[in-house]
């Protein structure tokens, strides 16, 4: 359960009538007048509960062939994600998803990485990946494919850019958990054939939001 910062009512997320987000936290609300008056003074309101800071998982390609318009793009969204204040979420691996933790980090945001591996040993010399962009880093010990489940999960919502095979299982999964899922036009890979791979899924409807 979650508090309505106007009211203080205890109200469950999935059954609240509204919820916006201010300064990259989510605040949820009981009714239209109580999320009108948030938003007109919020800092009236602020100091009786913290709303929960959203996490965005970007997911894409660790590929280290990926052309520079495309990792340009992964830096940029990088920092947009930061400057709203929002958490980014990645797999610590390298390519796309890496450039997009050095955007928000060179921004002042909170990265995350979600590593394969059991400590940063095995991250750094198993999986070969980097170790100098997040925050945090969370040891799954999972493995490669594993590892996607825990990123998705944690993620509020998920970016797809680039990517091959790998994204595209990170996509389905997004896909399946009912993830409001952002494609980031122009970066290539797979997210060129999303919107043909959603039609193919007909009428399934998991409560996903492309």
């Amino acid at each position: 359960m979650v508090k309505d910062p106007v009211c203080l009512m205890e109200i469950s997320p999935r059954t609240a009538t509204a919820m916006i987000t201010h300064d990259g936290r989510s605040y949820y609300f009981c009714s239209e007048n109580c999320k009108q008056r948030f938003q007109a003074q919020p800092d009236l309101f602020l100091k009786k509960t913290l709303g929960m800071r959203l996490s965005i998982g970007v997911m894409g390609s660790a590929s280290l062939d990926e052309s520079q318009q495309a990792s340009d793009k992964a830096y940029a969204l990088g920092k947009a994600i930061a400057k709203r204040n929002f958490n980014l979420i990645t797999g610590a691996c390298s390519g796309l998803p890496y450039d997009c933790a050095r955007g928000a980090q060179s921004a002042g945001g909170m990265s995350i990485g979600i590593s394969p591996g059991l400590s940063l040993d095995e991250h750094i010399h198993k999986y070969l990946a980097p170790a100098d962009a997040f925050d945090v880093l969370i040891y799954t010990g999972s493995g490669l494919m594993g590892r996607e489940v825990t990123n998705i999960r944690s993620s509020d919502m998920v970016i797809i850019l680039g990517g091959r095979s790998g994204t595209l299982g990170e996509f389905a999964i997004a896909f399946d958990e009912g993830k409001l899922i952002g494609v980031l036009q122009g970066s290539g890979g797979i997210t060129d054939h999303i919107p043909d791979i959603v039609k193919s899924f007909g009428q399934k409807d998991t409560g996903a939001r492309l």
